[in-house]
């Protein structure tokens, strides 16, 4: 029975998909040495505290890893129960918030000195959701309206109330993981395409009926027609990756982080760490990601069950779409807009978020690994009884 036991327990510990983990933990090793350098000075004026923000977040990542050995060994299957649950709860916080808040852009609720955005644990709510009902098996994913229409509202209302917030880009990936995780499921992608052209069509309708929609898009093509008012951030963002060249201007060094580039120690983060470290150290960093991306994809292929595959291909869309859209904002692809870049960017409730995700991975890679090994054990038991078998003939 010892012995049993004790093999399980190193195959559990075995089981964990290494390459993934030490993917994440660079990544946040990096952001939290990057966080210090491009947040020292903003911290200092903002709060007489140089250290303050690489302090806060340095706390709220050892939270966050003790989150992820938590979750790396919570069984799975029990988010299936939860998730409505969840899902509801988040709801109420979303709504809650629009009216309780006293911030201007109203994403923060604060009990006492505590403060925290409810869209991030939505974001988990609506991929756990999403993934126990995708993952009905008498679920008709085929049909429009049962695989379509309804987790369309699943994932809907939550961005709909995250965008009331407002927070378009919160909203944006929301919706962005609930497609992903529908075409991911098997839906009838054709059903899309309607869908599609109805939401292009409402673009196109808002950007000519609404000024405001059009001097954002000119600022953001053209940032220099406004160098000090809407075309700022862009063209400060640029400077800093521009000024880094190839090898960056050295670890501390940064300019643009004295005031000049807005949000250095959230949005713009990527900015300064290609200003000081420059062109070559970032695309390795931007290759540390894919990496992880691509593993996290490979983890869905070989999980146990459909919900379980949905639940990571919901994650790592999530930091998928998030990253691609932060990179992309920085560089001038995207026009400006709120988004940070997961594991650099400084905010408490979304790293420790982000790094529990992690660990719901982690804890389906290692149940992966033990359903693979499952079979292999099962043949070596034939095999031996087979032996013994023929012995006993032998024998007689």
């Amino acid at each position: 029975m010892k012995k049993g036991f004790f093999s399980s327990r190193s195959r559990r510990l075995t089981g964990v998909d290494l390459p993934f983990l030490v993917g994440v933990l660079l990544l946040l090793a990096i952001g939290l040495a990057t966080l210090y350098s491009a947040g020292y000075a903003k911290a200092l004026q903002k709060t007489g505290n140089s250290y303050y923000y690489i302090s806060r977040q340095g706390i709220f990542a050892a939270i966050g890893l003790g989150g992820m050995a938590i979750a790396s060994w919570f069984p799975y299957r029990f988010y299936k129960k939860l998730a409505p649950l969840l899902y509801g709860i988040c709801v109420v916080l979303l709504g809650a918030v629009l009216f309780l808040s006293n911030d201007t852009e109203k994403r923060w609720l604060y009990i006492g000195s505590f403060q925290f955005q409810p869209s991030e644990f939505a974001k988990v709510a609506v991929i756990l959701l999403l993934a126990a009902y995708l993952s009905n098996p008498k679920l008709r994913i085929r049909n429009f309206w049962r695989g379509i229409v309804f987790p369309g509202v699943i994932f809907g209302v939550c961005a709909l109330l995250v965008g009331i917030e407002p927070h378009l880009s919160g909203a944006i990936l929301v919706a962005s993981i609930g497609l992903m995780m529908i075409i991911a499921a098997g839906a009838n992608v054709l059903y899309l395409v309607p869908v599609g052209l109805v939401c292009a069509a409402g673009a196109i309708a808002l950007y000519f009926s609404e000024e405001y929609m059009q001097k954002r898009i000119e600022y953001w093509l053209h940032p220099e027609l406004d160098p000090t008012g809407n075309g700022y951030q862009a063209l400060q963002s640029l400077y800093a990756i521009g000024s880094g060249g190839l090898t960056g201007l050295g670890y501390g060094n940064s300019r643009q982080k004295y005031l000049y580039l807005p949000e250095p120690q959230n949005d713009f983060i990527f900015s300064v760490f290609c200003e000081e470290m420059g062109w070559i150290a970032a695309v390795l960093v931007l290759g540390i990601f894919a990496f992880v991306i691509v593993r996290g994809f490979y983890i869905a292929s070989k999980a146990p069950d459909k919900f379980s595959s949905l639940i990571v291909v919901g994650i790592i869309s999530r930091l998928a779409v998030q990253t691609i859209f932060n990179i992309a904002v920085v560089s001038g692809a995207f026009p400006v807009t709120g988004i940070s870049l997961p594991f650099f960017s400084y905010g408490g409730t979304a790293l420790v978020v982000l790094l529990g995700e992690m660990g719901i991975v982690l804890q389906i890679s290692r149940h992966a690994a033990l359903e693979k090994d499952a079979p292999i054990k099962d043949t070596e038991q034939e095999n031996n009884g087979t032996r013994r078998k023929l012995s006993s003939r032998k024998e007689a």
